[in-house]
């Protein structure tokens, strides 16, 4: 690791404690001067400025002329239920907001181990990849990357860039309803592409849900990884 990599790291990690005191309530109001910052955090006083204006470009922190710099009230996350059946629009519609989906791109891609596997089907068949965005009352809430076997849904991506709807897309290839077979949940830094879509400071945190879905005779219907900004949504799992 080079110097200037170092630096990176350095005011990165300032950030993620400070975030961290701030959840976990240690700082609830007004953050303690630079100088005492720097010295808890055994760096200099550039390195907590770096960090302090990263964390005011994500909306945490606001810093005011001659005061000092205070932690700005968190919006209320939306509350986003998994379960057997996982809707986006019918959770967001719920919440009183308009849900809608974009087609970012798609493509026809051959399955491997990982996907086979996921979506029970030979080494190298043909996927439908779609990538898209869904958002609420124009707040973009997530990204996703879904894959579809491409001999049983062959208008995938037409249909859901004429619907905006995955649910809607797969009813007109009859099928009517699905389930949730498996949520598994990580966390990482936003990728550089996502982070534009998503209208998100390139340092962000976002939850990254890996799901499979499928239909009443337990055939798979979709692998998905869907990325959604932690400060903008909640994830409940209902059982």
């Amino acid at each position: 690791m080079n110097d200037a990599d170092e630096g990176v790291t350095r005011w990165r990690r300032v950030a993620d404690r400070i975030r961290a005191s701030i959840a976990d309530g240690s700082v609830s109001d007004q953050l303690p001067p630079e100088t005492e910052l720097a010295e808890r955090y055994a760096v200099n006083r550039h390195t907590v400025r770096r960090a302090i204006q990263s964390l005011a470009a994500e909306g945490l922190l606001r810093s005011e002329r001659g005061r000092g710099t205070f932690v700005n009230a968190p919006a209320p996350r939306l509350a986003y239920p998994v379960g057997l059946r996982t809707r986006f629009s019918e959770n967001v519609t719920a919440q009183g907001q308009r849900p809608a989906g974009r087609l970012i791109r798609s493509e026809t891609v051959r399955a491997d181990q990982a996907l086979a596997a996921l979506l029970n089907c030979p080494l190298g068949a043909a996927l439908a990849r779609l990538d898209t965005l869904s958002v609420a009352s124009g707040l973009p809430l997530s990204v996703s990357t879904g894959y579809f076997p491409a001999d049983r849904f062959p208008n995938i991506v037409r249909d859901y860039a004429e619907t905006g709807s995955i649910t809607e897309a797969l009813r007109r290839h009859g099928l009517p309803d699905y389930r949730r077979l498996e949520t598994r949940i990580t966390a990482e830094r936003v990728h550089p592409v996502d982070a534009e879509h998503l209208d998100l400071p390139p340092d962000s945190i976002v939850l990254v849900s890996s799901a499979v879905d499928v239909d009443a005779e337990d055939r798979p219907v979709q692998a998905m990884r869907s990325r959604f900004p932690a400060d903008r949504m909640e994830l409940v799992f209902r059982l």
